[in-house]
């Protein structure tokens, strides 16, 4: 801050000098000869302008302009900027008014501001204000009523708001003076700037971390790891809110970092991989250089111990014993060994050898693919009769040494391996360990592929018989000759399926089953060409708006299923589609081409997609061909990016329908609204009528009177006589009732063979008197019926009768002695009851 104001004065007093001006006492300037005044330090702004006068950082200034005068922000300013006018003829100005002008601070504001209070700015005022309230202060700009208010009279400034200084860190606003009565302006508007002053609010973060690193194992004290990277969004240029020191919370022991840069660096030397692989640390970064009362972040570092052949190798055991039986295959392995490595990758990488003369002379030794194992393969056939067991002396060594490490060595060890031959009966031999096999794909079912062979050790030479696992060949696409081992196809085989197959094929002896040798046969489908090529296009090719004429917009390339020997590419643009006016094709001749501009001044506003179509060809024979269009979207790029990619825009481009489609899918949604309306329409009719039907007004009540026991036979209006006048009817409904047993079929069809009769038929009394007689029969003869023959009487229930009953058990007190009726006699009276009674299950009516 002292430097600050030390380069101020100087600036000031070369100025002074510069204007012939003495120096004034205090950072205040004026360079008016009639009233020289002392200002008060800081920075303060005298202007006389009918134009707008602009604030900004610069150097200190004092002086006459007739134009804009650019002030430097946070300096001493007191200036009379007069504005000429173009005078009449003769020079004088008959309208000479006297000289005004603003009078203000820089203005400065606390971001974060939390009091009750709006925090204070600054003050507004014009030279012409005599404080008498005849000027009024408006303000215009940034922030004007919202953020910043300003008092018209006296023209302070306050602020409303807490400011965040990372969001904005300064404000642009207008200041203009009116007269409060005429509204006449007294001061024209003018531009000023208020500034955000930045407070230590923001910690330091660390935006790519968690981190991940690796340093090798047994690094010597300061070897570097890795140099992380905190951020501070507070003011860097101003005090030490952005200043970050960085120090070490977890892992001390192991690692150390540099207070500045942040570069990590190994703080223990020899550090094991064995012993420990994986250290997390944590770092910290504050601000304020790590003073007390600064804000801080933390990340952490996952470091990895990479390793370093510091392990010789060692086998576990020093002795070792294989069994080998004499039928083994020469070449064939015949058993692993391996020596152990604490160490990874090549680092434990080994290599073997037979040392004596006896074993290297049977047997062989090499490392499998991952070079940790010993392969012992048999170099000669193995014959029990004549030696029964070998030995060998094997050596294990790792094939990359580190110099800095060999005196932890030897990097290598030795064992002793004893191999045991086995007497066994042998079983057919085949004479390669595998079998290699070709055939072309879409071959029709039954094309040949190979033939394998086996043979039999033994001196008898027994026939032998072929067969193919079916647990290897799971799809059995492959069958074979039991006779002459014969491999056929069984299917057509597709290479773009599946390019290799592997079988197992089995060798038996007829005579002895148990006997069997197994062979693997991988079998390679070649190709043809049988797919055609296509333009890899994963998504739209980008144009951007400034892609000029005959520039590559990109380029692409093909892909064929088949065989790469068929995959040269060759590109043109279709022959029957017209010349596109915008785009051409390239072929570059080595399998792909280039998208070239026609012209430039595209635009987005204008079309945004574009089509071109492809024409590919593959190399095989015959040539097969495709067409693809490839979509190409006008953008309007970003620059700085290696890519062209279009950015986010206030833009809404076409569905890309045609006429045609929108007005079928205008018809398809009216259809729909029909048939929805339709649908209501008949739901609502549906529900109306099932209304009326279940509605509790549309009952009718009826009162049915069941005391009536009619007049007797002449009483023909209550009760139909054609049951009695038709037996015939009477009886065969009868006689259906008795055959079905079931109460409500009985009681239909006696009711179809009352309804069913007309009433004008008349029978002879003498067949009605059968018909009775029979019916007395038939109740004299069933002994489970009720007697129905007996007389019930019911009291007569007449007006003013006390019994609120019809039953026959509220009798009067005097016993009634029943009658004994002669039934020829009473016919008459009873002949209305014998219409109400009808045959049921178990029971006859009288």
């Amino acid at each position: 801050m002292r430097a600050c104001l030390s380069s101020l004065l100087l600036g000031l007093f070369a100025l002074q000098r510069s204007l012939g001006s003495p120096s004034t006492a205090g950072l205040g300037l004026n360079t008016h000869a009639h009233n020289r005044t002392r200002l008060p330090v800081g920075p303060v702004l005298n202007a006389h302008a009918h134009n707008r006068t602009r604030l900004s950082a610069g150097p200190v200034l004092n002086a006459h302009a007739h134009n804009r005068t650019r002030l430097s922000a946070g300096s001493v300013l007191n200036a009379h900027a007069q504005n000429r006018t173009k005078l009449p003829e003769g020079g004088k100005d008959p309208h000479h008014r006297p000289k005004r002008g603003w009078v203000w601070n820089q203005f400065y504001v606390l971001e974060e501001h939390i009091g009750p209070e709006p925090q204070y700015v600054g003050k507004l005022r014009s030279n012409s204000d005599k404080g008498d309230g005849s000027v009024r202060y408006l303000l215009s700009g940034e922030g004007a009523g919202t953020i910043f208010t300003i008092n018209e009279s006296t023209g302070d400034i306050h602020a409303t708001k807490s400011l965040d200084r990372e969001k904005k860190n300064h404000y642009v606003l207008h200041a203009r003076a009116i007269h409060s009565v005429t509204h006449h302006t007294v001061e024209p508007e003018s531009e000023f700037i208020i500034k955000v002053q930045d407070v230590n609010d923001n910690a330091p973060t660390f935006p790519n971390g968690p981190f991940t690193a690796s340093v090798p194992e047994m690094a010597d004290i300061g070897t570097s790891v890795i140099q992380i990277t905190a951020t501070d969004a507070d003011d860097p240029t101003y005090g030490n809110s952005a200043r970050i020191v960085y120090s070490v919370l977890q892992g001390q022991a192991y690692f150390s970092i540099d207070p500045k840069t942040g570069v990590i660096r190994t703080a223990l030397a020899n550090m094991d991989r064995e012993t420990r692989e994986m250290y997390s640390i944590i770092i910290q970064a504050k601000d304020m250089a790590g003073s007390v009362g600064g804000l801080s972040g933390s990340t952490t570092v996952n470091i990895t111990l990479t390793d370093v052949n510091d392990n010789p190798p060692r086998f576990p055991q020093k002795n070792y014993q294989l069994y080998v039986p004499e039928s083994a295959q020469v070449g064939k392995a015949v058993g692993k060994i391996k020596a152990n490595d604490e160490d990874l990758g090549i680092n434990a990488e080994m290599e073997y050898k037979i040392t004596n003369e006896e074993g290297a002379a049977m047997f062989s030794i090499s490392a499998d693919s991952d070079k940790r194992e010993g392969v012992i393969s048999l170099k000669k056939h193995l014959d029990y009769e004549k030696k029964k067991a070998y030995t060998l002396s094997i050596e294990g060594a790792n094939t990359h040494l580190d110099p800095r490490f060999s005196h932890l060595g030897p990097f290598k060890d030795t064992t002793t391996l004893k191999i045991i031959v086995g007497d066994v009966d042998e079983a057919p031999i085949f004479p390669m360990d595998y079998y290699i096999m070709d055939v072309y794909e879409n071959a029709p079912a039954g094309t040949d592929v190979g033939v394998v062979t086996a043979q039999d050790p033994d001196n008898a030479r027994g026939k032998i018989r072929y067969s193919v696992d079916e647990s290897a060949d799971g799809e059995t696409l492959f069958s074979i000759d039991e006779n002459s081992g014969l491999i056929k196809t069984t299917a057509s085989l597709d290479r773009e399926g599946v390019a290799w197959h592997n079988i197992t094929v089995s060798a038996a002896e007829v005579d002895n089953p148990k006997l069997v040798s197994f062979v693997q046969v991988t079998v390679q489908v070649l190709d043809v060409n049988d797919n055609t090529p296509y333009v890899q296009t994963d998504s739209d090719i980008i144009v951007c708006e400034s892609t000029k004429a005959g520039q590559v917009i990109q380029t692409i390339r093909a892909t064929d299923r088949d065989n790469f020997a068929n995959g040269r590419f060759s590109f043109a643009l279709p022959a029957d589609v017209p010349a596109n006016p915008n785009f051409t094709l390239k072929d570059n001749e080595d399998s792909s081409a280039s998208i070239v501009a026609r012209r430039s001044g595209f635009s987005r506003a204008d079309q945004e997609l574009h089509q071109l179509a492809v024409v590919v060809w593959d190399g095989g024979e015959p040539a097969l061909s495709s067409t693809t269009t490839l979509t190409l979207r006008v953008c309007p790029c970003q620059r700085g990016l290696r890519s062209p990619t279009c950015r986010p825009q206030a833009f809404f481009s076409s569905a890309g329908l045609s006429t045609g489609a929108l007005i079928a899918i205008l018809l398809c949604i009216l259809i729909l609204l029909a048939i929805v309306v339709l649908f209501v329409t008949l739901r609502s009719k549906k529900s109306k009528k099932e209304t009326l039907i279940i509605s509790e007004e549309d009952i009718r009540e009826n009162v049915v009177t069941y005391d009536d026991e009619g007049g007797g036979e002449e009483d023909t209006e209550a009760f139909d006589m054609a049951a009695l006048r038709n037996p015939e009817a009477a009886a065969e409904a009868r006689k259906k009732c008795k055959r079905r047993k079931e109460e409500a079929q009985c009681e239909q069809l006696g009711a179809v063979g009352v309804e069913t009769l007309s009433p004008s038929l008349s029978l002879p009394v003498q067949d009605i008197q059968e018909v009775i007689q029979l019916k007395v029969v038939e109740a004299d003869q069933d002994t489970s019926g009720p007697p129905y023959d007996s007389l019930q009487t019911y009291a007569y229930e007449g007006q003013g009768s006390p019994s609120g009953s019809i039953s026959s058990l509220d009798l009067p007190d005097p016993p009634y002695e029943p009658e004994t009726l002669d039934l020829d006699a009473s016919w008459p009276d009873v002949h209305s009851l014998a219409t109400l009674f009808q045959e049921r299950s178990g029971q006859h009516t009288l």
